[in-house]
């Protein structure tokens, strides 16, 4: 399926299952019938538009469909409220590039780059919805069946996110050991970043499904909510000073491909300068601040401050209450608190390891 597009996420909004707009291009397509439907009435789309008529009436399911009975195409304003012209013959640029090959989607397609509006394509022979904007398509897939696709991808993110569980649990006890290596670095970040790219795909179906994947969003908000801050937070704790960037690092995840993430060796790479030679059994130090960042009682300046002072995580575990204090600006009530925390936390990690 393609992905959305941020120049699509607004069309998606309008064309969800149950808004007005999708009700009619279903009642299109239960007739067998095509469309071709312009989101906007402005005076660049009027100026590719001949012969029709002018309509100004209120967006309704039951005009939508009769009007798809003519062959021409359909003039809506840009909120797609209001139908304001039918049965418009549009002649685009003909030079502007397009990829379609039936005649009406590829005059929804030039249409929708040459004029950065959105544009609909109603196919009566394939029997499918496909939206244009600019150079973004997506064909609209049945609410049923992005349902169920929706549950397929939820059970493996569970999968995946109890496999990161592990890897969290197997790297928080190496950390308080100091005895972390770059492979368990690497092994928390592609777990990471396997959970967050399933993610990203169940928020793909969820846009397209509107109000009906409240249940699905809910699922998803319980298994991937804070990954994302939180892998930002793996990237600062274990990058060198002399290496690339946490921004440069995510690019380069971000182009992987599946084949290369599940190499540990190829996401451990990431990690290092380019060229550098990687070595999984190579020993790292956190610098401390997704450990302390489970601690409610501290702010991220107060956390970064630590940090700073500190250099690393097994600087902050054995720093004195008052050293704390001096560090972070903070009364030596709240350092004790701290203190104690950073105990707990410590205990916890190696507790959640032997489970």
């Amino acid at each position: 399926m393609d992905r959305p597009d941020g120049a699509l996420r607004e069309l998606l909004a309008q064309v969800v299952p149950g808004s007005k707009m999708r009700e009619g291009l279903e009642r299109i397509l239960a007739a067998r019938m095509g469309a071709l439907i312009v989101l906007g009435d402005g005076p660049e789309v009027l100026a590719v538009s001949s012969g029709g008529f002018h309509i100004d009436a209120e967006l309704s399911p039951q005009r939508l469909s009769e009007l798809a009975k003519m062959d021409g195409a359909i003039i809506l304003d840009r909120r797609g409220t209001r139908i304001a012209w039918a049965n418009v013959h549009l002649v685009p640029d003909p030079s502007t590039p397009t990829s379609e090959t039936g005649t009406r989607h590829r005059t929804a397609e030039r249409v929708a780059r040459a004029l950065d509006v959105p544009v609909i394509a109603v196919s009566e022979e394939m029997g499918t919805i496909t939206l244009y904007r600019r150079d973004a398509r997506r064909q609209l897939q049945p609410p049923e069946l992005l349902i169920a696709r929706s549950s397929h991808l939820l059970r493996t993110l569970e999968r995946f996110k109890a496999r990161l569980d592990e890897e969290r649990a197997t790297l928080g006890r190496c950390e308080v050991e100091d005895v972390v290596t770059v492979g368990e670095v690497a092994g928390v970040l592609q777990q990471m970043e396997m959970v967050l790219r399933v993610a990203g795909e169940i928020g793909d179906l969820l846009e397209e499904l509107g109000p009906h994947g409240r249940l699905v969003q809910i699922q998803l908000d319980e298994l991937a909510t804070g990954v994302y801050g939180e892998r930002r937070l793996l990237l600062e704790d274990y990058l060198p000073s002399s290496g690339p960037s946490v921004d440069e690092v995510l690019e380069r995840l971000a182009d992987m491909g599946t084949d290369d993430l599940a190499s540990l060796e190829r996401v451990a790479a990431v990690l290092a300068p380019p060229g550098a030679p990687v070595a999984l059994d190579a020993p790292v130090s956190p610098r401390g601040l997704r450990f302390l960042h489970r601690l409610p009682q501290l702010s991220s300046d107060e956390v970064r401050g630590l940090v700073g002072r500190f250099g690393d995580l097994h600087g902050l575990v054995r720093a004195p209450v008052g050293d704390l204090a001096v560090a972070a600006g903070m009364s030596e009530d709240r350092a004790r608190a701290v203190k104690s925390g950073i105990a707990r936390l410590t205990e916890t990690s190696i507790l959640d390891h032997l489970a």
